[in-house]
């Protein structure tokens, strides 16, 4: 028995280098799918979203667009850089204004990042909670949210993060359900109630 050549049109992807995938390949590797995330050298791909991922993001956009101040931009899904071999996705991200530098921007640098939130999704469960959160910390993002759905009821709960900077470990700072008001990195007052998801 012989072994089939593999043709042109195969789906084949191609063999990791043995130290792993870095941010220059990121984005010159051709046809990955759209929000491949680069996580400790790996490329990881993001399944199918469901309804209470996207509408979240949309509500938090609006509500910190509505009160960012002139120094800051909020951006959805847009790359950051952590260091050579992590380059995650945002699902939102607060950063200063001299960063965005035009429309054909990819990617932002950690220290562009005030703030990065991730709402979980099931399959993203482990790294949303544990890894990223670690590295935006590693790589002193000052702020970070963890968005879930709990239980099934359907509210979202918002955990907010500051960075200590003494262990350079984020500390829980506020658990907030129905209504997230914080004043950092500016002053925020959201209605994250089930009611304002099923509006949008």
């Amino acid at each position: 028995m012989t072994a089939e050549p593999t043709t042109a049109h195969s789906s084949r992807w191609p063999v990791p280098p043995q130290d792993g995938y870095t941010v220059d390949d990121l984005f010159t590797l051709p046809d990955l799918p759209p929000h491949t995330e680069l996580i400790d050298g790996s490329l990881v791909f993001v399944s199918p979203q469901r309804d209470f991922h996207s509408t979240m993001i949309d509500l938090l956009m609006t509500g910190l667009r509505s009160t960012a101040p002139p120094e800051v931009r909020v951006r959805r899904e847009m790359t950051v850089v952590l260091d050579r071999r992590n380059a995650p996705e945002p699902d939102v991200s607060v950063v200063r204004t001299e960063a965005v530098t035009g429309l054909d921007v990819t990617r932002y640098q950690a220290a562009d990042v005030l703030l990065a939130v991730e709402v979980v999704s099931p399959d993203s469960e482990a790294r949303d909670r544990e890894a990223k959160p670690h590295k935006y910390a590693t790589a002193g993002i000052p702020h970070f949210w963890l968005v879930e759905m709990t239980g099934t009821d359907q509210h979202p709960v918002v955990r907010v993060y500051e960075l200590d900077p003494v262990t350079k470990a984020y500390a829980l700072t506020g658990i907030h359900h129905d209504r997230l008001k914080t004043g950092v990195p500016f002053p925020v007052d959201v209605d994250i109630s089930a009611e304002a998801l099923a509006a949008l």
